[in-house]
């Protein structure tokens, strides 16, 4: 069973918790974290890329010149895509690039980045984050307190707006909620930083 230090906000630490192997102690799957990266990326492509065709090129109507006799080759139309101001042969259409995984993948992933966090010693959790106003100064002086850098994820039990909106002011710090992880969140970050009620309604979800 992994453990982790709990941390008050002045980076002192206060005692130690058990995390749940069934969270934080399952197999690694790379094969399902990829696979479940891959289909976020995919998911979040707009896909509204577009170019015209040669029939969708104002202009063109007549033939450049007669077909025989000129010592040119022979052209069709202006639009053709050999030409200046023509369509784009080939070119990218509106399309949907987004795919869905099932369930038992997108937890076998979340999962194993979790474990993968924990395997790396890369969870901090915080006895609780409480700010009276919004303060993106004390977030920064929370990191120097942890000593380590802005490179982290908080995870918070519930919508905080006074952490939500102190933190996004700080490059490479995110915020999220218990319901809303990702993998590639917990991926993307260095540090995975959880409260100890976020922790407690974590269990209470995937247990």
């Amino acid at each position: 069973m992994h453990q982790a230090n709990v941390y008050n906000m002045d980076g002192n630490i206060i005692g130690e918790i058990n995390l749940v192997d069934k969270i934080f102690g399952n197999e690694i799957n790379k094969y399902a974290m990829h696979e479940v990266v891959l289909s976020f990326l995919a998911n979040q492509r707009q896909g509204t890329q577009s170019t015209k065709t040669r029939s969708e090129v104002r202009g063109g109507g007549k033939k450049p010149w007669r077909q025989k006799g000129t010592g040119r080759a022979r052209q069709g139309s202006i639009r053709s895509p050999q030409w200046k101001g023509g369509g784009v042969a080939l070119g990218p259409k509106p399309r949907v690039y987004s795919y869905k995984k099932n369930k038992k993948v997108k937890r076998l992933a979340l999962m194993s980045a979790l474990s993968l966090k924990a395997a790396e010693n890369e969870i901090i959790v915080l006895e609780n984050l409480i700010l009276n106003n919004f303060s993106t100064r004390c977030i920064s002086i929370l990191f120097k307190n942890l000593k380590i850098s802005n490179d982290a994820l908080f995870v918070l039990h519930k919508n905080d707006k006074m952490v939500v909106n102190s933190v996004r002011n700080i490059s490479k710090a995110s915020t999220t909620f218990v319901g809303m992880m990702n993998t590639y969140e917990i991926l993307k970050h260095k540090i995975f930083i959880i409260t100890k009620s976020a922790l407690q309604k974590l269990e209470e979800v995937y247990v």
